[in-house]
């Protein structure tokens, strides 16, 4: 008997996504854990694999199309199955859609596939010239938010598709000046700001964007649902940054004092196992791996990937896996599992200047460290004053899963490793 997929809730909060690529085609074999498809969403570009053995029928919809979460995208069954299933007729199915055959997102695809996706992927507010063309719902949205003129650009994607990284060197205010005849008045995009007048100047509205709006969502649902408490330690930090400089001179990649906190973190969590938990409904989870969250700032928002098993790698090689994530982060190429999980995150604002603040927890994590800004100030030692460089970190802890003595006990154990770095290096 047939099965129909649909599209999973890739991220949490997810109400909405596209098919960027199609892995597979129509009757091919198929097998549990084989990647179908990449699936784009407001966050990052993920990669979704099959839950099903089988042969691939149909598929319901084509790259680029945006579909709501829980919509049919694939059926699948044994060879030579026919492709009519009720669910494709009922609520949120796409019974009417036509089966795509085989490469049709590439150059060889048919006029009639080519047209449904195209209109697909380009909506009305776009410009006409542009309304035929493939684009990626991350591209159409830079498009709308920017005010970007694609005319003169050749897309990289499959078919000729227009992908985020075509856009690279593009700038609205550069283009409408080679587009648009010096005395004619720049039109306004669609989705730009508009001027609002008032007594005190002018003011501009910004359109919320889906990931604003499920950061919004999440973290008032964090404040509200969450028991935060709030632990603050002053560490000094003399030691670790004569290290980090001593390590920097001989090393091939540059080490940063975050990749000491990150390391620090977790040896915390193997003296403190019982910190390393989260909540849930029914019982509370605890894990033998140091799985952690990075929070790295993107154009749109903030995003936070997962570093694995971070108590078994080297500073170096925490630095590069930090680098990588980052990196592919800004460019929305994370993968769903790089998204998913951990028990415990990082976010540090010290190279912007701020020196102590409280983070909000993410769920079903049960804590978050903020980190402040090395700098110099007065210490007292042994009656005597002298000048030293303090670290400010401020533990967000939720009250289901640690109560204050454990999370201080966490806590003082991450002061002792970064105020003992050395330890770290063996």
């Amino acid at each position: 008997m047939s099965t129909v997929v649909r599209m999973p809730e890739v991220l949490a909060g997810t109400t909405e996504a596209a098919i960027q690529t199609w892995m597979v085609t129509v009757g091919q074999a198929i097998t549990v854990g084989m990647p179908l498809a990449e699936v784009e969403t407001e966050k990052a570009n993920v990669e979704y694999a099959s839950e099903v053995d089988g042969t691939v029928l149909k598929l319901v919809v084509a790259e680029g199309q945006d579909v709501r979460v829980g919509d049919p995208i694939l059926l699948v069954g044994a060879e030579g199955e026919g492709t009519d299933h009720a669910e494709l007729d009922g609520p949120g199915g796409q019974g009417s859609t036509e089966a795509i055959p085989p490469h049709a997102s590439q150059a060889g695809a048919s006029d009639a596939s080519e047209s449904s996706a195209s209109d697909a992927s380009s909506p009305a507010a776009e410009p006409a010239d542009q309304s035929r063309r493939f684009i990626s719902p991350l591209v159409r949205r830079l498009v709308k938010e920017q005010g970007l003129d694609l005319s003169g650009v050749a897309g990289s994607g499959p078919g000729g598709r227009i992908v985020r990284r075509d856009l690279e060197g593009l700038s609205a205010p550069e283009q409408a000046t080679a587009a648009a005849p010096a005395s004619t008045p720049e039109p306004t995009p669609a989705a730009a700001v508009a001027p609002v007048e008032s007594t005190g100047g002018t003011t501009t509205e910004v359109p919320h964007t889906g990931m604003r709006k499920a950061i919004a969502r999440r973290l008032t649902e964090s404040k509200s649902t969450v028991p935060h408490f709030y632990l603050v330690a002053d560490c000094r930090v003399d030691r670790l940054v004569a290290l980090r400089k001593e390590v920097n001179e001989s090393a091939s990649v540059k080490v940063s004092i975050n990749d000491f906190v990150l390391k620090a973190s977790a040896m915390a969590f193997i003296d403190v196992p019982e910190a390393n938990a989260t909540w849930g409904e029914s019982a509370i989870t605890r894990y033998s791996t140091v799985d952690m969250s990075v929070a790295v700032a993107i154009d749109r928002g903030l995003v936070t990937p997962v570093l694995r098993s971070v108590e078994r790698q080297t500073l170096t090689e925490i630095t590069r896996s930090v680098a990588d994530l980052a990196g592919r982060a800004k460019a929305g190429q994370l993968k769903q599992h790089e998204l998913e999980g951990g028990s415990f995150a990082v976010s540090n604002l010290g190279m912007y200047g701020v020196t102590e603040f409280s983070a909000i927890i993410n769920p079903p994590q049960a804590a978050i460290l903020a980190v402040g800004l090395a700098r110099q100030q007065p210490v007292v030692v042994d009656g005597e004053i002298e000048v030293g460089t303090v670290m400010t970190v401020t533990l967000s802890a939720d009250h289901r899963v640690l109560d204050g003595a454990l999370a201080a006990q966490w806590l003082a154990a991450f002061v002792g490793h970064i105020e003992n770095p050395l330890g770290m290096l063996v």
